[in-house]
């Protein structure tokens, strides 16, 4: 009954979802596919890789609900600053709407929070939203810190949990984020998220949008359980 009550609170689940389509083995049928499946949930966002930028954009058209999101750096942001401005770059000119940024985690690790929320301040002046992922799982509570507090002081607008390739964040664990974030900016959970019940929980923690590869089951399961 108690997660009956929940479900209920939440009559918008597609405002909250990113479809990701980051398998490089992806043809462009199946791309188109699940374009038109988040045009069809309203989804907030459809998260690709750049080289699907420009399919992407033509299959999605004028749909206004459902924002182009770019990774940039993606996955682990080892890339020299200038490159990754030019695929920021890039991304805007081809269509998207948002750009999710890996930063640089040498400089973080090294002691240069600075450098992180230069090169970040530097994205964002692109004029696009911008969210960093930030791999909270692998970094330790002080280095979490200063890259949220660099993060936020370059202008970001979100912050990411992770890059899909680690362990799962736990709802105590984005509650913690939520402390550190207080307010600034809106979180992303992505990463292993295929179960209906986590993705709620993880929206009643704080997140305001959740990545996953499994948009329209979720939605599917949501509204069964829901008539």
């Amino acid at each position: 009954m108690q997660n009956k009550s929940f479900e209920n609170e939440i009559t918008d689940l597609p405002k909250y979802l990113h479809q990701a389509v980051l398998d490089p083995h992806l043809n462009v049928e199946v791309l188109n596919q699940i374009c038109d499946a988040s045009t069809y949930f309203n989804f907030a966002g459809l998260c690709t890789s750049l080289i699907r930028i420009p399919i992407a954009r033509k299959r999605l058209g004028s749909n206004k609900k459902t924002n182009l999101i770019a990774v940039v750096g993606f996955p682990f942001g080892d890339i020299p600053y200038q490159l990754k401005q030019d695929q920021a770059e890039w991304a805007a000119e081809k269509g998207a709407d948002e750009l999710d940024v890996v930063p640089n985690f040498l400089e973080l690790h090294e002691g240069h929070p600075e450098a992180v929320a230069d090169e970040l301040s530097r994205i964002c002046e692109i004029g696009l939203p911008t969210r960093v992922i930030i791999d909270a799982k692998k970094l330790n509570k002080s280095s979490l810190k200063l890259v949220v507090e660099a993060s936020i002081d370059a202008g970001v607008r979100s912050i990411q949990t992770g890059n899909g390739f680690g362990p799962k964040m736990s709802c105590e664990e984005i509650q913690t984020l939520s402390q550190l974030i207080k307010g600034r900016c809106s979180i992303k959970a992505a990463g292993g998220i295929k179960d209906l019940l986590e993705t709620l929980n993880l929206i009643k923690s704080g997140c305001s949008f959740i990545g996953t590869s499994i948009g329209p089951e979720l939605i599917k399961e949501f509204r069964r359980l829901n008539q």
